[in-house]
């Protein structure tokens, strides 16, 4: 019997928690709405594989996100360390996270995300490389991890799919390089995955679910 598939699931966190967000929130819902599990969002995955008679095993769940920097922001730095720790403790998640980039008219301009898809992109592709993986799975729905996909798939170290919301409008990785297939997740599916967890409150360590 061939031993099940080793899935890595590759998740652009804030591209998929603005998605959520976007999704299944009204418009009035504050930002920390719409967070996820990402230990849950991975074995939802693989489930879905194994509903299509594909023996699968989650190998790991690595979040790409941005950091805050504490002394410009403690109070959403603090809450996004919390959320990485509590992370660390689901056992197969692996958080990488990288400085926020701050403008110089800041913070009458908005900090932003700086190298993470590059991060998620690189680790992509050695992953593959060195065989960590039988199946990558990235969850975003930004088109500049084209790239990495199609450097995978010719490359043919390993199977590259792709997951996102079922009402995230923009997402077309899918339809590149081979029409790539896609896992589309509906609300019933963010449900089962959602995290509702505060993690701005002291004393907060971990997601429910």
């Amino acid at each position: 019997m061939q031993p099940p598939a080793r899935v890595v699931v590759f998740v652009d966190y804030q591209n998929t928690h603005l998605g959520a967000l976007r999704a299944f929130w009204p418009s009035s819902a504050l930002p920390a709405s719409g967070h996820i599990n990402p230990r849950a969002l991975g074995d939802l995955l693989v489930s879905k594989r194994m509903a299509n008679c594909l023996p699968s095993e989650l190998v790991q769940v690595r979040v790409y996100r941005g950091r805050p920097e504490p002394t410009r922001q403690p109070g959403p730095a603090a809450a996004n360390d919390r959320q990485a720790d509590a992370w660390s403790r689901l056992g197969k998640v692996q958080a990488i996270r990288r400085p926020l980039r701050y403008p110089r008219k800041w913070p009458v301009e908005s900090a932003h995300e700086k190298g993470v898809d590059v991060a998620l992109a690189v680790d992509m592709v050695r992953l593959a490389i060195e065989g960590a993986y039988d199946v990558g799975v990235v969850v975003s729905a930004d088109t500049d991890l084209l790239p990495a996909l199609e450097a995978v798939n010719e490359l043919g170290a390993a199977h590259v799919e792709v997951a996102g919301w079922w009402r995230q409008p923009r997402l077309r990785l899918r339809r590149q390089p081979e029409r790539l297939w896609c896992h589309w997740l509906n609300e019933q599916d963010y449900r089962r995955v959602e995290d509702l967890t505060n993690y701005a409150a002291p004393g907060s360590s971990r997601p429910d679910g």
